[in-house]
């Protein structure tokens, strides 16, 4: 088992499958544009667990400061392949990320996840985070009053 950070786009390319699985509307080339986008602009990171070279589980987030919370490490993403749950590695990636916020120097650790996930729930207040907030969203597409 290994933690590596996605810089190539071979590294991105290779994640694909796993991110897909979360986020089903992308498309292969569509990731990797848009991953390499955002790291490029917004300081997003790709980072995947692989097991014997397959990528397992993957997790994106960013280094930002609010003034709400201070420097906090957000998590965009955080999947593992759903034919590699249960074996612990979605929290290994968790722990990894967690260790990250504190190396970081972020005094919080933040992440949205769906309504639906209750076995992502589940991991999640198993590792001491809390619900701490509603997110609102709205479609913003042509036509929105």
């Amino acid at each position: 088992m290994d933690i590596r950070i996605a810089s190539t786009e071979a590294e991105i390319t290779a994640c694909f499958p796993a991110i897909h699985e979360l986020r089903p509307h992308l498309t292969e080339t569509s990731f990797v544009a848009q991953v390499q986008r955002q790291m490029q602009n917004h300081g997003y990171t790709l980072v995947y667990l692989t097991v014997e070279d397959e990528v397992v589980a993957a997790a994106g987030y960013r280094i930002a400061e609010y003034l709400a919370w201070g420097r906090i490490l957000y998590v965009d993403d955080l999947i593992c392949r759903n034919a590699f749950r249960h074996r612990g590695y979605g929290g290994k990636l968790l722990d990894w990320l967690l260790e990250k916020a504190r190396e970081s120097g972020c005094a919080q650790f933040h992440l949205d996840s769906g309504v639906q996930r209750h076995d992502a729930h589940r991991l999640y207040l198993g590792r001491k985070l809390h619900i701490s907030s509603h997110h609102f969203s709205r479609e913003l597409g042509s036509g929105a009053a």
